[in-house]
């Protein structure tokens, strides 16, 4: 069996993301991972990261470069090997995808919502409209950034699938919000009542 067998899925996308021709440090993959990966994966961790890198590096997927940082520093830059390449090319075309597991824990709450106060749940269902929306236009800045480059064609088709998830999610948020009833009306205070007691 070979020795790259068994990699966690983490250890072929920090892979993936040094085989667009760029040599990267560790904290250069860390802010493209959370620029990138983020949006449908999981962005590991910066520890996790020098922990992928270590692995990767010990099989020979990637090699390492020390480069002058400055006084009394140097800096390691990585960049995938022909091995690592083939790896990567191995494990897209051999192993099994799988389906993607949904762990929504908007839709996870709105099955208890009968717990929730109306109110509660309407507050809840807002919040992530408006976090979509805010998700939305990272992820457009990054389509934006990228498309009609060729060396990303296929990242920038990811974008845009992202983006039809985002609009998909907006569409089932709010068609769930035009079926709750509406919140009732709070009770007006009295003239004067400022909730302090009354004025001395």
């Amino acid at each position: 069996m070979s020795q790259d067998r068994g990699l966690p899925a983490t250890s072929y996308a920090v892979l993936g993301l040094l085989t667009f021709g760029r040599e990267l440090s560790g904290y250069e993959l860390k802010q493209w991972a959370d620029s990138t990966l983020r949006f449908y994966w999981t962005a590991p961790a910066m520890s996790q990261i020098y922990t992928e890198l270590k692995r990767l590096a010990e099989r020979g997927l990637v090699l390492a470069r020390e480069v002058d940082g400055g006084p009394s520093r140097t800096t390691t830059r990585y960049r995938v090997s022909a091995k690592g390449t083939r790896a990567l090319r191995r494990w897209l075309a051999d192993s099994d995808p799988g389906f993607p597991l949904l762990k929504h824990p908007i839709a996870l709450r709105l099955l208890l919502g009968h717990l929730l106060d109306p109110a509660q749940v309407r507050e809840m269902l807002e919040a992530y409209d408006a976090a979509l929306a805010a998700q939305r236009r990272d992820l457009r800045a990054v389509l934006d950034g990228i498309d009609n480059e060729p060396a990303f064609e296929f990242p920038a088709h990811v974008a845009r699938w992202g983006l039809s998830y985002y609009d998909s999610e907006e569409d089932a948020v709010r068609r769930v919000l035009s079926a709750l009833p509406e919140p009732l009306p709070r009770p007006a205070q009295a003239d004067g009542a400022s909730g302090t007691g009354p004025a001395r």
